[in-house]
């Protein structure tokens, strides 16, 4: 599939001699969803606003629907919608206005049943002739995303859209999401909630210090990083771990009833079957088994901590 970003060599540094981007590299495939994750300092908004051309990188280049984003602006910033961080409205301004308003600012023609269509698809549109300052934090949140699509982009840059949004509305979100993804939306999200990108994210990009760590299929990412967890629950409880088992490093959990034991799902010898002849050569019985995946979170939070220690 075709890139509809390329990013290449990308840097920026500022007056005080801080480095929030170090040479990132990445290339962005059209109609793909696309999560960026890391903590907070490590690039993600500067990366994004920089791609926005909110603001001007040190050096690199960015090209998005093949316009340079410096010699090409009106191009590539035409191709792009931004729901920013931050909550920037008119509070007194009607809603279908606001949208309105929007898609005139990229010169676009007016066109009632694209942006009808727009606020029908984002539930805004019973709200179409209430003004901002009314709607609740999680409307004015659609509100953005609607004036971010008022002028068709092929490009949807999400920064932590469903930030002080309410469980509901974020699953409804996510629902839309996945929804312009069928249209053929690119979009690209950065989100403190791992769950958004294991929900919804076909790849994943975790960013560190100004350094793209990390760019990998979700799937193959969950895959290859991921460990599991085995829950062995013991017919009779302990009160410490047997020397024995120590090869195994396991843990004590539940009052002593259980025991847990952490392995790698790619290791050559997982250890499990070793473990549970141990236990019975042990005398040691057992009631139940069973396996857990680690979750995207889990990955995130190693990879983050390895690159904090190196």
């Amino acid at each position: 599939m075709a890139s509809i970003i390329t990013v290449s060599g990308l840097t920026k540094s500022y007056a005080s001699g801080f480095q929030a981007l170090k040479g990132v590299d990445l290339e962005i495939e059209e109609g793909e969803i696309f999560a960026l994750l890391g903590p907070n300092g490590a690039g993600k908004t500067t990366m994004i606003s920089i791609i926005c051309g909110n603001v001007r990188p040190t050096g690199g280049t960015v090209t998005v629907a093949g316009h340079d984003i410096i010699r090409a602006y009106r191009g590539s910033r035409s191709a792009i919608g931004l729901v920013p961080q931050e909550l920037h409205t008119d509070a007194f301004e009607r809603v279908i206005d606001t949208v309105t308003f929007s898609r005139g600012l990229f010169g676009k023609p007016r066109n009632d049943a694209y942006i009808e269509k727009v606020l029908r698809d984002l539930s805004l549109w019973d709200k179409r002739h209430s003004k901002i300052l009314e709607l609740s934090g999680g409307m004015k949140r659609r509100v953005m995303i609607a004036k971010a699509l008022s002028h068709e982009p092929r490009v949807l840059f999400l920064d932590e859209p469903t930030a002080g949004v309410d469980v509901e509305l974020r699953r409804d979100m996510w629902k839309l999401i996945g929804e312009l993804r069928q249209t053929g939306v690119t979009i690209i999200l950065t989100t403190h909630y791992i769950e958004e990108a294991e929900e919804m994210a076909d790849r994943v990009g975790v960013i560190n210090k100004g350094e793209l760590v990390l760019v990998e299929e979700k799937t193959a990412l969950m895959k290859k990083l991921g460990k599991k967890t085995l829950t062995i629950v013991l017919a009779e409880p302990l009160s410490v771990v047997p020397p024995e088992l120590g090869e195994w490093q396991v843990t004590l959990k539940a009052d002593g009833h259980e025991i847990e034991y952490i392995f790698d799902t790619q290791a050559e010898r997982t250890g499990v079957s070793s473990l549970l002849r141990r236990l019975g050569d042990l005398g040691l019985g057992y009631k139940d088994l069973n396996t857990e995946q680690s979750s995207l979170e889990d990955i995130f939070v190693s990879l983050v901590h390895q690159e904090q220690a190196a």
